[in-house]
């Protein structure tokens, strides 16, 4: 079996059937609870190219994060450390995807606050859709939850107008992750549906 297999289970597992759409701006209480699953799954990355956010997407402790931190050359590497509890953890490159720009690695065994997960159903779209991301602090600012709306870019990615850096999880209002961001922009940031996350772990669990 592969070793991308658990985390594929895992996306399966933490997701929660969607709720029906609901086209008002996330209210007081919705920024708050992103807020809240933001400060117990979100972590920092560090590896050979930098460091970033990431987020964990499997209670073993996988992190999906950006390709910022760790590229394809080091897949299968133990070559990153997952910032979480107070300690910086060992953790192996599972999986660098180019085209996505999306890397996940693995903490040690253990139990970790894996964050539910919101997959897109076939044929929708993020496109006009609220999403809540966490703008980072800056010198005495604290991290604050901001709303705005998704809109088209180039398949299969979506453009938010949040100043969020790459590795970066974006939210619905019941505080499920729905994408990653992968990229800053000029307006804002690209980000990736989880669904086609899902995608290229079952793919890659393919002989």
């Amino acid at each position: 079996m592969s070793r991308l297999s658990p985390l594929a289970l895992a996306l399966c597992l933490v997701t929660l059937p969607a709720a029906s759409a609901d086209p008002g701006r996330p209210s007081r209480a919705d920024l708050q609870r992103v807020m809240e699953q933001h400060s117990r799954s979100v972590v920092k990355v560090s590896g050979p190219r930098r460091a970033g956010p990431g987020i964990f997407v499997g209670t073993a402790g996988q992190v999906l994060t950006s390709m910022d931190p760790v590229g394809l050359e080091y897949v299968g590497l133990n070559v990153a450390t997952v910032e979480h509890g107070g300690q910086a953890l060992p953790a192996r490159v599972l999986l660098a995807n180019v085209a996505l720009k999306v890397a996940v690695v693995a903490a040690p065994d253990g139990a970790y606050p894996a964050v539910p997960v919101r997959l897109l159903k076939e044929g929708d779209s993020l496109a006009g859709r609220w999403v809540v991301g966490v703008i980072p602090g800056a010198r005495n600012r604290p991290a604050k939850p901001e709303a705005a709306q998704a809109a088209r870019a180039p398949a299969p990615f979506y453009d938010v107008p949040l100043a969020l850096p790459p590795g970066s999880p974006l939210f619905d209002a019941d505080g499920r992750l729905v994408a990653v961001v992968v990229q800053r922009t000029r307006s804002g940031c690209r980000v990736l549906p989880l669904g086609e996350v899902k995608l290229t772990l079952a793919s890659a669990n393919e002989p």
